[in-house]
């Protein structure tokens, strides 16, 4: 049974659908999966169907339906299904559950993965087109890791809604959860980010409105949004720098592989046919449904491998290349591409063909999946080592080799919290891009925050500080007659930080990244109870606004370096979270504000006195403002150095 929820607290109860009409626009139709039975609307549960073209109306507008008289009893029934009335939430927010049958599960009677991910997109295509008002479709998904199985006879939750809008893409963020009914158990399943591309008459884009963010949870998912687009755009140049940089595998080297099992037997073929069932109202096939069959042969592919049923861990990010229609032929291939100690990655490929006699393939998706085989106590199970082929299955051995590190370190930089990651991360060619992003994201958290007390005054200085667990982070704020781009650029630049901060003594560019990550060596003076001076080790990223009304964002974190490691003349300090915020608030004023989010240990360094909340840090945002008006003009010149 499927009961779908929407922003506006109605809740919809399967019930038959109206036959369909002539004329009747198709965009009104629900998009679920085959199993889902039911109506989307916007409007409270009614006890009679409408006519056609009001359901149309109201599923558009996101009215409420008419007047109408009150069937005996109707409100005790609404009030038992709902103890409460729901909570003001996003529009484009989507809920939906799923009771988990026999027909949804696989040998262990556990949920099938293929059918979760038919949900997912399902729910989150609905989301996107509620926002978008026209039809969407699949882009890409994120990675996505799956913490438990869910069973039969369980509910699966998901939550749904637009994080944030671009050109003609936006993002979808979906949290997925399960609920046991007979004990009243909640636990988390997976968290995945999806892309969705808007469509208008024959497939040309659409430009999106864009987003208000309202609550402190979404202008936090508004913000990083552009960080996890920079993401993806990058995830393949980041697969490539580490195939370059990398050291041959030595897992064949240490592991004993006389009875290594070639990846050519783990192979598998597999054609589908599209039909209408498998499509949404644009003819086009479900992405939720292409990734059930992917699901399907990548694990058949690692059952071969183990002889044992393998359980799906995580999908690797992946993007949709091109549609398929009703009719296409869709060819799925699947191989086992590397098997680790106690994982294994199997690659599986999705290319679509018009007629039986039809030459060409388009390709649809490739996607990356990782499995673990587990033994009856649950723990992952040793495999055996996989003996690629020559050429191209070396080149694929290679690389799952090389996401499995990119993998580890998204996973530890980006998916954890923020409390959980450690202060300084080694900083290598495979992880650069996710510090970056976990620098900025980090930041941007912070700058959303919602409960900052304003604790010091003075002129145009104002100081806030916010209490959270055990961080205590400080925003020092003002307006300075200079334009936010120059501010940006001249505050970005820690080798000229000592000319307006005093902790600073100096700061030597260790390393460029790129234009917008670089990593500094920073050496502060020498504070009264310290025998010697700190130094940092700091990766400054810099981002210029994504889209009007952004600001500029320059996040600080401190990282290890091989090159530069602790030495005995200095005290090492270090940074978990700190910046500058620049917003223009007209062609020559900004609002420049600096974040500092401070650990127990890095507190003398903030101030002198944090019970009385020193006058030092406003003495020091007084002398930024003296280094910008003095050098706003002077900017070319300077710039020649950065």
């Amino acid at each position: 049974m499927t009961i779908f929820k929407e922003a506006g607290g109605g809740v919809r109860w399967p019930r038959p659908r109206a036959p369909r009409q002539p004329g009747l626009d198709a965009r009104a139709r629900c998009r679920p999966s085959a199993q889902v039975s039911g109506r989307f609307s916007s409007e409270p549960a009614i006890a009679s169907t409408p006519p056609a073209n009001a359901q149309l109306l109201l599923a558009e507008q996101g009215s409420t339906s008419p007047p109408r008289a009150q069937e005996p009893g109707e409100r005790e029934e609404v009030a038992g299904a709902m103890a409460s009335p729901s909570p003001a939430r996003n529009p484009t927010e989507v809920q939906m559950s799923q009771l988990v049958l026999p027909c949804h599960t696989n040998h262990r009677n556990e949920l099938s993965t293929g059918q979760l991910l038919k949900w997912i997109d399902t729910a989150a295509c609905l989301s996107a087109e509620r926002h978008a008002g026209c039809p969407c479709v699949t882009a890409s998904m994120d990675d996505i890791y799956f913490e438990h199985t869910i069973s039969v006879g369980q509910v699966v939750n998901i939550k749904a809604k637009v994080n944030r809008a671009f050109n003609s893409s936006m993002e979808v963020g979906i949290q997925v959860s399960y609920e046991d009914l007979c004990s009243g158990k909640h636990c988390n399943i997976c968290k995945a980010y999806a892309t969705f591309v808007a469509q208008g008459p024959l497939g040309s884009k659409v430009r999106l409105k864009p987003l208000t963010p309202q609550t402190e949870e979404e202008k936090i998912e508004y913000s990083i949004a552009a960080e996890r687009r920079r993401m993806r755009l990058v995830h393949k140049d980041t697969l490539k720098d580490l195939l370059t940089h990398s050291p041959p595998d030595t897992e064949r080297e240490t592991r004993d592989g006389s009875g290594a099992v070639p990846a050519e037997k783990t192979r598998v073929e597999s054609v589908e046919l599209v039909l209408p069932p498998h499509a949404n109202h644009q003819g086009n096939t479900f992405g939720g449904q292409i990734m059930a069959w992917m699901e399907n042969v990548a694990t058949i592919a690692a059952s071969r491998l183990c002889h044992a049923h393998p359980t799906l861990r995580a999908i690797e990010m992946f993007h949709f290349r091109g549609p398929s229609q009703v009719g296409d032929r869709l060819v799925l291939k699947a191989i086992v591409n590397n098997a680790f100690k106690n994982s294994m990655e199997v690659g599986v490929s999705a290319e679509a063909y018009g007629q039986e006699m039809s030459v060409s393939r388009r390709h649809i998706n490739s996607a990356f999946m990782t499995f673990e085989v587990l033994d009856q106590e649950g723990r992952p199970r040793m495999l055996p080592m996989v003996a690629p082929e020559p050429g191209d299955g070396e080149r694929r051995y290679r690389e799952a080799s090389a996401r499995k590190k990119i993998r580890l370190d998204r996973k530890y930089v980006v998916s954890c919290k923020q409390t959980e990651v450690p202060l300084s991360v080694p900083w290598d060619q495979s992880n650069k891009v996710y510090l970056s992003y976990n620098n900025v994201s980090a930041l941007k958290t912070l700058i959303a925050k919602a409960n900052w007390t304003l604790a010091r005054e003075k002129e145009k200085v104002r100081m806030y500080t916010l209490e959270e667990d055990k961080f205590l982070s400080f925003r020092i704020e003002m307006s300075v007659c200079i334009t936010a781009s120059r501010a940006f650029s001249l505050l970005s630049n820690l080798r000229r930080r000592h000319e307006w901060d005093s902790h600073y003594v100096s700061a030597e560019l260790v390393q460029k990244v790129d234009d917008d990550d670089m990593i500094y060596h920073v050496v502060s003076r020498m504070l009264r109870h310290e025998s010697k001076p700190q130094d940092f080790v700091i990766l400054a990223s810099r981002r210029k606004p994504c889209s009007r009304g952004d600001p500029y964002v320059v996040a600080f974190r401190s990282v290890t370096l091989p090159t530069h490691p602790a030495r005995d003349e200095f005290t090492r300090g270090e940074t978990l979270c700190s910046g500058f915020c620049i917003w223009p608030e007209s062609e020559e004023m900004s609002k420049v504000a600096y974040y500092n989010q401070a650990t127990p240990g890095y507190l003398n360094y903030v101030t002198t006195n944090v019970a009385g909340l020193s006058s030092d840090i406003c003495v020091t945002f007084e002398a930024c403002e003296k280094f910008l008006l003095k050098n706003k003009e002077d900017l070319i010149s300077r710039l020649q150095d950065f």
